[in-house]
């Protein structure tokens, strides 16, 4: 990435960079065994800084201008190297450039779920991604920090660092945060702005800051979400059984088509089951009407016993008793008895068997 300028054998005069790539942050002039000339052109552009190395001392740091390498413009390097103001002899010393601008669009995320106490759901784990920019605050100190002697460091070469770092400072503040799940969404500013502040001491002992870190989502488990998605469908529905009933009738409105009729089966069948504890106790269109009472139980029939002869006879039905009184057996003065009556009594003088005797006249009265 060579981009100075000079004359085989000659010193070099002019030194500069310009960055044709997005991810360099420090790149090394090269000499190629040459000496920097005393009075030589350093031309340092906007969102750049030049920091000399002489002999392994980290020397003059150079924001953006243009300067003449002289020893009114490296005083740290003319007190390393006791120069005095006559001096005009090349030098030797290691120049490096360093990108000052932000570099954006860096991703961060959890590898790992974050357990945090949820006042509503309790124990809970969540997973969250985002981005942020960084840029060099202090070249000095990155280049003592982090770069060391590499002639040409990218972003990638920290990125992995300071994403531990922002994930590390983001669980911690989420799990001490006490804002609910369902309020995050609402507060990824806030947290975002949490957790840059967190971080920065961290950071700017590397020589560098973190402008923008932006939490871009915050999610559950899957299976929480779908658990989550049903108690919505819940609160978006409201009255179970106005729903149902909406629903029977759009089914039922469609069932002209083929498509309309397949749905309002399947729609019945299927609430029919979803809403079955609902549905016990009202029916689509209002109450359930209520089913007549089973009829009461047959009486029981009572059976007779006969006394005659001093012996009791029976028992006998009351249409075994019928024919008895057809074949003269049993007659109007023969005594009978059943369950629940108070002694023996006259065939003729129960109510129940009197009707029996209406189908032959009574005896002729004596003296007739």
């Amino acid at each position: 990435m060579s981009i100075f300028d000079f004359l085989s054998g000659q010193f070099i005069d002019v030194i500069h960079w310009t960055d044709d790539t997005r991810d360099t942050m420090v790149w090394r002039f090269e000499r190629h065994g040459h000496e920097i000339k005393y009075g030589a052109k350093l031309t340092v552009r906007e969102g750049q800084a030049a920091v000399f190395i002489h002999e392994g001392q980290l020397a003059d740091v150079f924001t953006p201008g243009l300067y003449m390498l002289e020893t009114n413009n490296m005083p740290i390097m003319t007190s390393l190297q006791h120069w005095d103001h006559g001096f005009k002899s090349p030098f030797k010393s290691e120049i490096y450039f360093i990108n000052t601008t932000r570099f954006s669009d860096l991703k961060w995320g959890t590898k790992n779920p974050i357990i945090l106490r949820d006042p509503e759901f309790g124990p809970t784990r969540v997973r969250a991604y985002g981005t942020y920019t960084v840029k060099v605050s202090d070249p000095a100190r990155f280049m003592s920090e982090i770069v060391g002697t590499d002639g040409e460091f990218t972003m990638n070469e920290i990125s992995y660092q300071i994403r531990n770092i922002i994930v590390q400072e983001f669980s911690r503040v989420l799990a001490t945060s006490g804002i609910p799940v369902l309020d995050m969404a609402a507060n990824t500013r806030d947290l975002g702005r949490l957790v840059a502040e967190k971080i920065s001491e961290t950071i700017t002992s590397y020589g560098l800051v973190i402008p923008e870190l932006y939490v871009e989502n915050i999610s559950l488990p899957p299976a929480v979400e779908a658990v989550l998605d049903k108690r919505t469908s819940m609160g978006v529905v409201g009255d179970l059984n106005r729903y149902t009933q909406f629903q029977t009738a759009e089914a039922l409105g469609n069932a002209e088509s083929a498509a309309g009729a397949a749905m309002a089966t399947g729609m019945g069948a299927g609430m029919g089951m979803a809403m079955g504890g609902q549905m016990a106790q009202t029916g689509p269109w209002g109450p359930r009407p209520v089913a007549p009472a089973p009829p009461p139980p047959p009486p029981v029939e009572h059976v007779w016993h006969i006394a005659e002869n001093g012996a009791t006879k029976g028992p006998f039905s009351k249409a075994s008793l019928g024919r008895m009184v057809t074949d003269g057996t049993l007659r109007r003065d023969t005594h009978v008895w059943t369950q629940g009556q108070d002694g023996w009594m006259r065939a003729e003088d129960v109510g129940e068997l009197a009707q029996l005797f209406t189908v032959m006249p009574p005896p002729p009265p004596p003296g007739v």
